[in-house]
């Protein structure tokens, strides 16, 4: 089974390089639909760099399919720059980060300020967020072309105690709707995962049976009642899901429409049904204003209009990096992020930042270099 952005069938992790290989077409798994980037823009004249530069990174996959597609189109104007980004999850990001292995790391739930004080001093650490995502219900019902979930139903049965497709509670939400007399099989992160983290702590604040029996975190331990299943990735979940008649679990939005998962609407805070969009995700974002240290958490949004899953996602960059080159090219990648990067960010099924947004970000790199000045625009 092909899924984009050269999933592992199975879920396992999965390489980005800015450097595609000569081989690669629009057909490679991989190249479709995440990698087709059209017309080659134009060289850089602003980065001037003494050396070849070679950036290694990794952590969520939430923002995989996006960091693919920038990191190709910054090499195609600074070929002198090469960025491998591991999709490993959240948890092994910030594990990496901080243990040095990789340039920068990548989260969907800014650091905690207990990880913060394990990244090494003379490195420090600057959280930015880069971009934003609603986190659907994808499911598997081939007769059920949509799906409405309302909080308690949904909550119930990820924590096991709806576990049949034909339960009262799911046909009252969905009158008319042929669903199947069949056990659901919930998809769940077998990583330590920032996508988990927001959905746990979503349900958490939504019910507090949830949050009493499970709780949130990057890990949990899923009920024992019901079938569950365990994915590694965003892409181990789309997998499955994909995989599995009777199947639901939780992905970020473009994992989901790049691979054509159905997704359930889901009944917000004000009584609304929601779908995820663009609109219904930015509405979610403005109830939840950036702090100065750029870590929001937006746990179950108010608004009729705000879908109630949504998400900032973070690059993890050091204060201080030892080599100038490398310094300058993590900065302009960060500014190519917060400039033609925001330009594509809603065709995979992202959500662009706001102007306000992208200047505090700009800002707070902007000191990554002394001899780079990112520029963003209005």
């Amino acid at each position: 089974m092909a899924i984009a952005l050269s999933l592992a069938a199975c879920g396992g992790g999965s390489t980005t390089s800015s450097s595609p290989s000569p081989g690669d077409t629009a057909a490679s798994p991989g190249a479709s639909p995440v990698a087709a980037t059209g017309t080659a823009p134009a060289a850089n004249t602003k980065l001037a760099l003494a050396s070849d530069v070679a950036i290694t990174a990794a952590g969520a996959s939430f923002p995989a399919p996006l960091y693919q597609r920038w990191f190709q189109d910054f090499n195609k104007i600074n070929p002198k720059v090469q960025i491998n980004y591991q999709s490993v999850g959240s948890g092994a990001g910030i594990e990496q980060f901080t243990k040095g292995t990789v340039d920068f790391g990548a989260s969907d739930t800014g650091m905690t300020d207990e990880e913060i004080g394990k990244v090494p001093a003379d490195k420090g650490v600057i959280l930015l967020p880069m971009t934003a995502g609603s986190i659907v219900i994808g499911y598997n019902l081939p007769d059920v072309p949509e799906l409405k979930l309302p909080r308690d139903v949904y909550s119930e049965i990820f924590q096991g105690k709806i576990t049949k497709w034909n339960d009262p509670k799911i046909a009252a939400a969905n009158p008319g709707a042929k669903l199947p007399d069949q056990n659901i099989t919930v998809v769940h992160r077998s990583d330590g995962s920032g996508t988990t983290a927001v959905f746990t702590k979503h349900l958490s604040a939504i019910s507090p049976d949830w949050k009493a029996a499970v709780g949130d975190g990057k890990t949990v331990q899923w009920p024992k009642t019901g079938t569950f299943i365990g994915a590694k990735g965003n892409e181990g979940i789309t997998s499955q899901i994909l995989q599995t008649a009777g199947s639901i679990g939780y992905i970020e939005y473009g994992y989901a429409k790049n691979n054509n998962v159905k997704f359930a609407s889901l009944q917000n805070k004000a009584g609304t049904f929601v779908v995820p969009s663009d609109e219904s995700a930015s509405a979610a974002l403005a109830t939840v204003p950036l702090p100065e240290d750029l870590r929001a958490f937006i746990e179950d949004p108010e608004g009729a209009t705000s879908y109630p899953i949504v998400t900032y996602t973070w690059m993890l960059v050091p204060k201080t990096v030892a080599d100038p080159n490398k310094a300058k090219a993590i900065e302009a990648m960060v500014e190519y992020g917060l400039t033609e990067g925001q330009k594509v960010s809603s065709e995979l099924g992202y959500v662009p930042l706001p102007q306000n947004v992208r200047e505090k970000v700009a800002l707070a790199a902007d000191g990554i270099s002394p001899d780079y000045k990112i520029e963003i625009g209005k």
